[in-house]
């Protein structure tokens, strides 16, 4: 196992774990929080051997293959499934070997290679790794196109392919989500679900820890603090720990009052029962915690904007598109105060090209597309954090929009996003991808928009200014468009969610949990396309000549479907007793969900009680995986039960 013990760590002058303790067994998953700078990355770095302690102990086991996602790709011309297979060394260097030892002609040497290749997993490599870029949001296409081909979002998806594909008995994972769409994040949820090594994630992404972990080390006051659970079982610890010791809870009153006055609202006007009350309950959730976020150093919210027009944006038979391409058709939408909008999509589907069209970055093709006069828009996409001028301070940025403002006022401004003190008069140009993000949205709240248009507004954001975020959202009055992969914020803010696919904008009536069986249906129907297409490649090497179509007479016809029934009445079976048995456990996990909500099960008396339970929930999130898995499974055979069908079908 890891074992840490009374270790101490520096960083220059800064400390950054003093005497801190804590033990990780071999197979747990682990999530390591806390705020940005408080040393996540370096305890990586210390695990990984390339840093020692400055005192203490840090004990890994010497045989463990230790894993973690390069930060730098090189500009290779490798096409993407032969870097991803680089990053297996040990598999290269036995292949290189092997090359040696045939031109050597080595008989013995080759056979034994042979073997330790066979065992290093290197005749189905390559099938392995591009299920794994599948997973992540390649094409077939991009598979062999060469590295230097893709921007640096998709290398790092690269680098994170690398990492997956790697056999490994430690697994090192700093921010993993950043450079994903949704539905690439739901696949690594589920890759890491089956993942049994030991896995540390370092995550800002609340749905994903809760998804993938069962214990919490948290960086605090540069000690390392165990809590067992998942990220929502350590708010719920910890909120009840700081409510006990009773310290600044007073802060949090108004917060709370502001929070409550928001889902009276939001309950007066629901109008889709199922996605309302998911809402409605990470709404009162999130009122249950905000002691855990009390300490935090961001505290912000969106003024009121100087007009409200109705509507803001009117959409009717839009189509929008890049030169020749056309990407979305018959778009229509009407935005009002109000309006909260969370897009679903798979990557490449035109959610990003909607919210530009939106920001009038681009023309529609055609259509009707009317902006109110007053539209005032908050534009927050990833570009906009390298348009900030790198030579001018916080300050300045905002003394250039607001002359009148006195200094002070726009220092305690600054301080709500975190730039306190010294910090406001610092360059943008040495600040990190979460301080340029906070920037960049401390500009669009100044400026008070009626419209917000927030494309991935959370990727370098840690945890507390993601609650943060959250919270002053709650209270925006005007429209806001979102697309994001975290899933906790588009629960918990937005009210109407449209799906983008296949060339449309459609509204989607479901939550977030239908969105997720909406994925895992299309990747199936993907996969078993792939394999219909690769039958056919298969059999285009034969050629047989054609024959005449022959009738199929009702009495025959009928006897082959009576046959292909009975070839899917298992499988049937199988969808309904597994769909039986998610609803099941996912009844049995909301009830398990509602005790630990108790406040009374995090005194010391009921410390057992609440482990029991613990134990309970991650044991039914394993059960509701295997179930979601069988029933994927089953809908497979069954699709390619009918394909079989179809095609002797005339």
């Amino acid at each position: 196992m890891i074992k840490l013990s009374n270790v101490s760590l520096l960083r220059g002058r800064k400390m950054l774990l003093e005497e801190a303790s804590a033990q990780v067994f071999p197979g747990h998953k682990v999530a390591l929080i806390g705020s940005n700078g408080c040393g996540k990355s370096t305890l990586f770095a210390l695990l990984r051997g390339e840093l020692s302690v400055d005192a203490g102990d840090c004990s890994v086991p010497s045989d463990w293959r230790i894993v973690s996602v390069a930060q730098e790709t090189p500009a290779t011309k490798r096409n993407a499934i032969d870097y991803v297979v680089d990053g297996d060394r040990h598999l290269r260097a036995l292949q290189t070997e092997l090359a040696i030892a045939e031109e050597q002609e080595d008989g013995v040497q080759i056979g034994q290679l042979h073997g330790q290749l066979e065992q290093a997993g290197a005749y189905d490599v390559e099938s392995r790794a591009a299920t794994i870029l599948s997973g992540l949001g390649f094409t077939n296409a991009q598979l062999s196109a060469p590295v230097t081909d893709f921007s640096g979002g998709w290398r790092m998806r690269l680098n994170l392919a690398q990492a997956l594909l790697c056999p490994s008995d430690l697994l090192l994972l700093d921010e993993p989500t950043n450079h994903l769409d949704l539905d690439a994040v739901i696949w690594l949820e589920k890759w890491l679900q089956r993942y049994t090594g030991t896995l540390l994630l370092i995550s800002h992404d609340k749905a994903f820890i809760d998804n993938t972990v069962a214990q919490i080390i948290s960086v605090e006051s540069q000690k390392l603090i165990a809590y067992t659970g998942n990220y929502s079982a350590y708010e719920t610890q910890r909120a009840e720990r700081i409510r006990l010791q009773n310290l600044e809870y007073e802060k949090q009153q108004q917060k709370v009052a502001h929070l409550n006055s928001f889902i009276t609202r939001f309950k007066a006007k629901a109008s889709k029962a199922k996605q309302a009350q998911s809402r409605i309950k990470q709404l009162e959730k999130m009122e249950m915690l905000l002691p855990a976020h009390m300490a935090s150093p961001f505290s912000f919210s969106f003024a009121p904007p100087t007009a409200l027009p109705n509507p803001l944006v009117q959409m009717e038979k839009v189509q929008l598109g890049y030169d020749e391409h056309i990407v979305l058709e018959q778009v229509k939408l009407n935005l009002v105060p109000g309006s909260r909008i969370g897009l679903l999509g798979r990557n490449g589907q035109g959610k990003s090209t909607l919210i530009k069209l939106l920001a009038g970055v681009h023309a529609p093709k055609q259509g009707v597309f009317n902006t109110a006069k007053g539209l005032k828009i908050g534009y927050f996409a990833q570009h906009q954090l390298e348009t900030l001028d790198a030579g001018a301070t916080p300050l300045l940025h905002l003394q250039r929009i607001d002359e009148k403002a006195t200094e002070q006022q726009l220092r305690d401004y600054l301080g709500g996003f975190g730039f306190n003190g010294d910090e406001a008069l610092a360059p943008v140009a040495p600040m990190s991808g979460g301080e340029k993000a906070r920037l960049v949205l401390a500009l669009i709240v100044y400026q008070k928009p009626n419209l917000l248009l927030l494309d991935e507004p959370t990727n370098h954001l840690d945890l507390e200014m993601r609650h943060a975020l959250n919270i002053a959202l709650q209270g925006f009055e005007g429209a806001m468009v979102l697309v994001s992969h975290d899933r906790f914020l588009l629960s918990s803010v937005c009210e109407d969610f449209y799906l983008v696919d296949s060339g449309q904008v459609e509204p989607f009536t479901g939550d977030l949990d239908d969105y997720r069986d909406w994925i895992l249906k299309q990747q199936a129907a993907e996969k078993a396309k792939a394999n219909s297409e690769a039958k056919e490649l298969t059999n285009q090497g034969s050629h047989v000549e054609s024959k005449p179509e022959r009738k199929i007479d009702r009495k025959e016809e009928k006897r082959r479907e009576a046959e292909f029934r009975q070839k899917i009445a298992p499988f049937k079976k199988a969808v309904e007793k597994h769909e039986k048995a998610m609803d099941k456990y996912n009844a049995a996990l909301s009830e398990v969900e509602s005790a630990l909500a108790d406040s009374g099960l995090y005194s010391e008396d009921k410390k057992a009680d609440l482990m029991q339970l613990l134990d309970k929930q991650t044991t039914l999130k394993q059960q509701l995986e295997e179930e979601e898995m069988a029933w994927l499974d089953a809908q497979e055979h069954i699709e390619k039960e009918r394909e079989a069908y179809d095609s002797t079908s005339l």
